[in-house]
């Protein structure tokens, strides 16, 4: 007999964001990117604050936290506020890419997919800098948890993709996980590219 409570035991699905050429635009900006970042790392924010944490002045970060907003990546956190300060916060747990805006007839939408994959990619890179030149702080059992590894498969276009496509469900598989002591953010990050042969 099935489980009539299989379905609430399941890990939500986090709520991805599909990017369009629309959406793209507005996202495509370097401060955005690093804002709505950060909101969806450390949670719900205020324009000053993230200008601290970002190394920003207060108007950039409020001007373009508007912007966000207009293109719905984030809103409003009024349990937060207090008096006129205004808290912000993602409106989805993730951005999904689609690899058609690289290739779209519009010049802008290909423009805008070329600054938002850019970014991702310098990101990536700061965050992992940032952690090698931190680790060392790290107690023993962190360091060992980490992971510095890369592969080289032979793989079909269609392997390839079922492959990220798995990695993605597994990592999802541990998103709503309770929580427990000893826990922190961990960070990963998956990169999957084709290499011709020289």
């Amino acid at each position: 007999m099935p489980d009539e409570n299989a379905d609430s035991q399941k890990p939500a699905e986090p709520k991805v964001r599909k990017l369009d050429p629309h959406s793209l635009r507005g996202l495509a900006h370097p401060l955005r990117i690093r804002l709505l970042g950060d909101l969806r790392l450390h949670g719900p924010a205020t324009a000053s604050q993230l200008a601290e944490r970002l190394g920003e002045s207060s108007g950039s970060t409020s001007y373009h936290l508007r912007q966000l907003a207009a293109y719905g990546f984030v809103e409003d956190a009024p349990e937060h506020g207090k008096g006129r300060e205004r808290w912000w916060r993602p409106s989805q747990d993730g951005t999904s890419f689609d690899e058609a805006l690289i290739y779209d007839t519009d010049p802008a939408t290909r423009g805008a997919a070329e600054v938002f994959l850019t970014e991702i990619a310098k990101i990536h890179a700061l965050e992992l800098a940032t952690w090698m030149d931190d680790a060392p702080s790290w107690p023993v059992e962190w360091r060992r948890a980490s992971d510095l590894s890369d592969f080289a498969l032979q793989l079909t276009a269609e392997q390839s993709r079922e492959l990220v496509h798995k990695m993605h469900d597994l990592v999802n598989s541990y998103s709503d996980l309770p929580p427990s002591e000893g826990t922190e953010t961990v960070r990963f990050h998956t990169h999957a590219f084709p290499r011709r042969a020289k």
